[in-house]
């Protein structure tokens, strides 16, 4: 039934002359791309415009209407639509310096405004439904008709009378509605880190993540689910996208560790709960910091920073679970003779290191993302050149480009989503009423609106691409933050973590339901298991906003202290939802350790203190309770 709400349509490949054809203008609009958002002096609104006019085009070509749509033929109703989406960006892009200098609500719309403002409304709204499915296009119907009939609302929620002009207007012709923030974002930034992360793989980079995560982890007990979470996580902060990770690399470790033993329903969780935490690993971390970066005003590389001790915190009860699943069930790591040499896997792919080397010197020198992503590009393309086996033809390069614009048009439908959004939401003033909201709800109480916040949040982002996700909760609930008291770092990190989170939480569980298709398993199994096992993100983002330190604010002795406490916190949680260490641990054994971690959490000297008896507690409870055993097969609820 769910999936009625988040199919999205057929990808289309064309063949013959008409799939030639349309390469070659995928290609082109990737060059065009390229060339726009790190050399051309055009103005943004222009580049916006012309992006989303590109980004129509290729959506109606490519993407069918239904999931069921003809995955070859290109119907003649589609040519119709793509031919009216390039009509739109011509007129829009001729039409670019009046809209740049008109005044808002005061120059009147023409005819041919309205009419075509009308029509790429309603072209945006049919390319969101095709890319990113029916669920996300509903709320967008929903906030476009509360802006229109919102007045005749009582109470609250009801606001001033706004014509159908006036709503165009906002919109559709300022930068606060379509063209806004997101989709400028998916012109720049998104689109070259896309670009890059296509780059890398065509070049072989992300075999050589594997094959380093292969040797580090791989002959250890639980050897595939380790080097699921980490070759995961690294490609991860390059892709972006928990969905295409979990694809791109679960291909390869899901079936590795249903081979060693593991149960179909751990496997794909361990790749969705590694995958999506890629999105949070700098130094990339995906479209949505870089929304993050442009809406808050933070410098990219200052989000990049305080990011990092976060994120490899979440990586810690993920990678202790898969260790303690494989000790308790006697699973062996791969056998040596199928693991590269670090010699060997340094020698043919060690210099795809430099890259991402390239990418965070660039953001530490100040750099822009946009210029930090094509250092990247261009770091990628000269390492490749030095082995033949990952030597960039000039037609493998011609199939990267068009490949990243394929890629890209999911993410302009979402982003164009989240400016619809945006625009109604400036207009109605629904801001301050969801605070409101909140208040009432939770009484002021920081932690009680902390939870309302990330509930609301994971809600808001439920079957949404992340970049969605996170402009939606930024949008509602960074207010609620604000009269908190929370700075702006750390209340729309917590957001993010959340917006993060939704790809995997259940029923909705986009990523998961990617993994399914490949561990032949029930994606909301997988899903529940990638919430047990992905435990630290549901936890660490409220430790930052009540203690700073963990997002590198502070002296060195608090940053360090919270530090620890952070990590120790999170491998006891992570044994008490596993229940074993070197033993099974009977119920008060986990209850004391579960105690324990949440107590480390809180980082405070009285409460570390209070966690180590805890955790004594518990490790004397499991010797005088436990027995030293071990089970080959996963029987208990929830495994």
């Amino acid at each position: 039934m769910l999936s009625i709400f988040f199919d999205t349509g057929t990808r289309r490949s064309p063949g013959g002359l008409t799939g030639h054809a349309v390469k070659a203008f995928a290609a082109a609009t990737a060059v065009w791309t390229v060339y726009a958002a790190a050399f051309s002096r055009a103005d943004a609104l222009t580049l916006i415009m012309t992006f989303l006019s590109l980004m129509l085009v290729l959506t109606f070509v490519l993407i069918g209407p239904t999931a069921h749509s003809d995955r070859e033929r290109i119907p003649f109703f589609d040519w119709g639509l793509a031919l009216l989406a390039a009509a739109t960006g011509v007129y829009f892009v001729s039409q670019a310096d009046i809209i740049a200098q008109r005044i808002t609500l005061l120059d009147p719309l023409s005819t041919y405004d309205v009419l075509f403002a009308s029509l790429i409304l309603a072209l945006t709204i049919e390319a969101m439904r095709r890319t990113v499915g029916v669920g996300l296009t509903l709320i967008v119907l929903i906030f476009l008709v509360y802006n229109l009939f919102g007045d005749r609302l009582g109470g609250v929620l009801g606001h001033g009378l706004i014509t159908y002009e006036h709503f165009l207007d906002i919109t559709i012709f300022t930068t606060d509605g379509l063209f806004g923030v997101p989709l400028r974002v998916a012109a720049t930034y998104a689109f070259l880190f896309v670009l890059f992360g296509t780059t890398l793989s065509y070049a072989g980079g992300s075999v050589f993540f594997f094959n380093i995560a292969a040797y580090l982890t791989g002959r250890s007990p639980g050897g595939p689910a380790k080097i699921a979470v980490i070759s995961s996580g690294l490609y991860g902060t390059i892709s972006g996208s928990p969905t295409s990770d979990v694809v791109t690399t679960g291909a390869i470790t899901i079936p590795m560790m249903k081979k060693m033993g593991y149960r179909a329903t751990f496997a794909g969780a361990v790749e969705v709960a590694a995958s999506t935490g890629g999105s949070l690993l700098p130094p990339v971390m995906g479209a949505a910091a870089f929304i993050m970066s442009e809406y808050t005003g933070i410098d990219y590389v200052d989000i990049a920073f305080a990011a990092l001790i976060p994120a490899l915190l979440y990586y810690i009860p993920i990678y202790l679970q898969v260790h303690l699943r494989a000790k308790r069930n006697n699973l062996a790591g791969v056998d040596r003779s199928e693991i590269p040499s670090l010699k060997v896997t340094m020698r043919d792919g060690g210099l795809f290191i430099i890259p991402l080397i390239a990418i965070t010197w660039a953001l530490v020198e100040g750099y822009t993302p946009t210029y930090a992503a094509v250092y990247g590009v261009a770091a990628v393309l000269v390492v490749s050149m030095v082995r033949s086996n990952t030597r960039l033809s000039p037609g493998k390069i011609y199939d990267i480009l068009a490949e990243t614009s394929l890629r890209t048009v999911p993410v302009a439908g979402a982003c164009a989503a989240a400016g619809l959004v945006i625009g109604g939401i400036t207009m109605t003033g629904l801001a301050s009423k969801f605070s409101a909201l909140v208040f009432l709800l939770s009484g002021s109480d920081l932690f009680s609106s902390l939870t309302i916040a990330a509930l609301l949040t994971t809600l808001l982002g439920m079957g949404m691409p992340t970049p969605s996700a996170y402009i939606l909760a930024a949008v509602l609930i960074s207010p609620v933050m604000r009269s908190l008291g929370i700075e702006d770092l750390p209340g729309h990190l917590f957001l993010l973590y959340f917006a993060v989170m939704s790809a995997l939480t259940p029923p909705v569980a986009v990523a998961a339901y990617a993994a399914s298709a490949i561990a032949d398993e029930n994606p909301l199994k997988i899903a529940a298991q990638s919430v047990k096992i992905a435990i630290g993100a549901f936890l660490i983002p409220f430790c930052f906003v009540f203690n700073p330190a963990l997002l590198l604010q502070g002296s060195v002795v608090e940053i360090v202290f919270t530090t620890v406490c952070a990590a120790s916190g999170l491998v006891m949680i992570a044994i008490a939802v596993e229940g074993y260490w070197n033993r099974h641990l009977p119920a008060l054994s986990r209850i004391a350790f579960l105690a324990s971690g949440l107590l480390f959490l809180a980082a405070g000297y009285t409460t570390a203190a209070i966690a180590v008896a805890a955790l004594a507690a518990g490790v004397v409870i499991a010797k005088l309770t436990g027995k030293e055993e071990s089970i080959t097969t996963e029987t208990r609820a929830g495994e």
